[in-house]
């Protein structure tokens, strides 16, 4: 395979296994044509970029359908008016403004600047997610972004002054064509920030469950910069992000355009110490991997041999890499307890978990709730006092995650 960014060759350095649509939560019914790739990550020794050989065509992620709303947790609605305003104060200059983000979701982002009376469109490709985003006066088109959609929104909106992402730039598998994109769509002194869940964290951390079919790229600062420069583009500043388990903004402009942080070269120094540039890391990772593996079933088949029931917590797209790799299946979880209603009633990709509503794991505690929305750790263990206090014991797949969400 070629590197995605630069054409070198590539292959992966370990495999997930067989690995079904991560969002795609099913009815029985379904169960004999669910789709499954294998997942494979692989590192480019050239652009020092982490990525999946395989993804599943987009319209199998990405529809009307799609199960995952950002205002689901009241850590990321604070999060992202935070984000809102800190482009508004730091990267908006001047009269009629115009922001444009990709990935819009439901609007959780664009919402404050709606509320600012700032000019702005989501870029959203699920066309359900869009549908509510209008409710809270986003205004929303349902298209993939690329050139043929940067050329659309500049003849009918004009040129935008930031474009944005939040956790949708490691979704996309030709990054060459956004960038194209940007450099339409942006004002000559426009910015690209975005931010997505961070190599450095995941490595550290063994939280591999940021791995799937959606997840095509897990980015550095030292990859983002190959990845923009052949476009014109710059990294002015990098600021570190406690979402889903250690995330990183990137701020993006046109070369000698904007004074550049010092930030940038003290994170890609603590990068190369880090060792991110190289094969040896990743290979490390592998193993680090099987042994996180090994470490949780043996944990779940002790709950299971002393008798105890144990629940999910927590539907994530993320907990379907963790289930499958791991072979967790309805033995030795009894269901997975989630507050969004398109999960609810259905079973988990692959393994085929019930799913039911939140009502039935605070209606009937189980012995043990294995955390599997881990990143929203603080914000769960605030709202399960009672569970914790009677008794109730957590297992995180991720046993060293301190993170907010």
């Amino acid at each position: 395979m070629k590197c995605r960014i630069c054409q070198h060759a590539i292959s992966a350095f370990m495999t997930f296994g067989p690995m079904p649509i991560a969002n795609c939560f099913l009815t029985q019914d379904e169960f004999g044509s669910e789709f499954f790739f294998e997942l494979k990550p692989a590192f480019c020794e050239r652009c020092y970029t982490f990525q999946i050989e395989n993804q599943p065509d987009p319209e199998l992620m990405f529809h009307d359908q799609y199960a995952f709303f950002s205002r689901t947790s009241v850590f990321m609605q604070r999060h992202f008016r935070a984000y809102a305003d800190w482009v508004a104060d730091n990267h908006l200059r001047g009269d009629d403004l115009f922001v444009v983000e990709i990935g819009s979701n439901d609007g959780i982002m664009l919402e404050h600047f709606a509320n600012r009376g700032i000019r702005h469109l989501g870029v959203e490709p699920s066309a359900n997610v869009a549908e509510e985003a209008r409710k809270f006066g986003v205004e929303s088109i349902v298209r993939f972004f690329g050139p043929e959609t940067a050329a659309y929104i500049v003849s009918e909106y004009g040129q935008a002054d930031s474009l944005l992402a939040a956790n949708v730039m490691c979704h996309i598998p030709d990054l060459n064509s956004i960038a194209k994109g940007a450099d339409l769509l942006l004002k000559p002194a426009g910015v690209l920030i975005f931010e997505d869940p961070y190599l450095g964290s995941m490595l550290e951390k063994t939280s591999y469950d940021q791995i799937y079919d959606e997840h095509v790229f897990i980015f550095s600062a030292l990859s983002v910069v190959n990845i923009f420069a052949a476009h014109g583009f710059e990294l002015i500043d990098l600021l570190p992000q406690e979402t889903h388990g250690g995330s990183m903004r990137y701020v993006l402009a046109r070369k000698g355009v904007r004074d550049i942080s010092s930030s940038v070269s003290g994170i890609i120094n603590d990068e190369k110490a880090a060792g991110l540039h190289l094969p040896e890391t990743y290979r490390q990772f592998k193993r680090d991997c099987e042994a996180s593996k090994a470490r949780l079933v043996g944990l779940l088949t002790d709950e299971k041999d002393a008798g105890r029931r144990v629940v999910g917590y927590g539907a994530t797209s993320k907990s379907t890499t963790i289930l499958n790799y791991c072979g967790i299946g309805a033995d030795l979880i009894e269901y997975i307890s989630d507050t969004t209603p398109i999960k609810q009633h259905k079973f988990s990709p692959g393994m085929h978990i019930p799913v039911k509503p939140y009502e039935a794991f605070a209606g009937d505690y189980p012995d043990t709730a294995l955390l599997l929305a881990w990143n929203h750790q603080l914000e769960i263990m605030a709202k399960e006092k009672a569970f914790s206090s009677q008794g109730g014991k957590w297992i995180s797949p991720i046993p060293d995650s301190k993170s907010k969400t």
